[in-house]
């Protein structure tokens, strides 16, 4: 099945204001191409879920760990990066927590542990989030498929929406009160995304507002 896609891209500037054919395709193959593809982050399959903050990254991530799940008996950790963040200003700047508590470990073959951020708390609680040593490690969340991680990923995704339905899912999310905030996260994510080159080195660069009638629990529309 096939259908149009307009506007998409945003604030990488890939493919905007065009109009570029979506393709839906099914979770299972895609489950099924990230287990027969190489492990390069140790002995784990890291698949990396990047894109803008509203664009529908969570629930592709969600929805491609329940189908790998499915296939291979066992659903693989999915590491958000926002609950490694130390507030709003970390948005690039966490990569080295998660480097040292998560990717590290794994790639030295041995688990790693992360300690999750509390936006209601401001400070990170002092529970580990133990990360096993697993045939894939979903890793979800801006800057996830940055350039310094590209020669361990098995699969790099970018999701995208258009920037306006973006911010009213975000605000529909976390409350108006946001919006200064979010407004100057917009903006981080468009300088970094653009420096970064991210959409452009993507494996898969996924519709995050799909129009195309499809079954969202068991498909996605691939950009082409």
């Amino acid at each position: 099945m096939t259908g149009t896609a307009d506007d998409v891209g945003g604030p990488t500037g890939r493919r905007t204001g065009r109009s570029s054919v979506a393709v839906v395709e099914a979770y299972a193959e895609l489950a099924r191409r990230v287990l027969a593809g190489p492990a390069r982050l140790g002995r784990t399959r890291l698949v990396a879920v990047d894109g803008p903050s509203g664009a529908g990254k969570s629930r592709f991530a969600a929805r491609l760990a329940d189908a790998l799940a499915a296939l291979s008996g066992g659903r693989p950790p999915v590491v958000h990066t926002d609950d490694l963040l130390d507030g709003w200003d970390d948005q690039v700047t966490f990569w080295p927590r998660l480097d040292e508590g998560v990717l590290g470990p794994l790639r030295e073959g041995r688990p790693g542990a992360y300690r999750r951020y509390s936006w209601v708390r401001q400070s990170f609680l002092p529970r580990p989030v133990p990360v096993p040593v697993a045939p894939v490690l979903v890793l979800e969340g801006v800057t996830a498929a940055r350039a310094v991680v590209r020669p361990e990923l098995t699969l790099a995704v970018f999701v995208t929406a258009p920037a306006s339905l973006r911010l009213e899912r975000a605000v529909a999310r976390d409350g108006p009160e946001i919006l200064p905030e979010l407004r100057r996260w917009h903006a981080g994510e468009q300088a970094h995304f653009a420096a970064d080159d991210t959409a452009n080195h993507a494996d898969l660069l996924v519709d995050g507002a799909p129009t195309l009638p499809h079954d969202s629990d068991r498909y996605y529309l691939r950009i082409g």
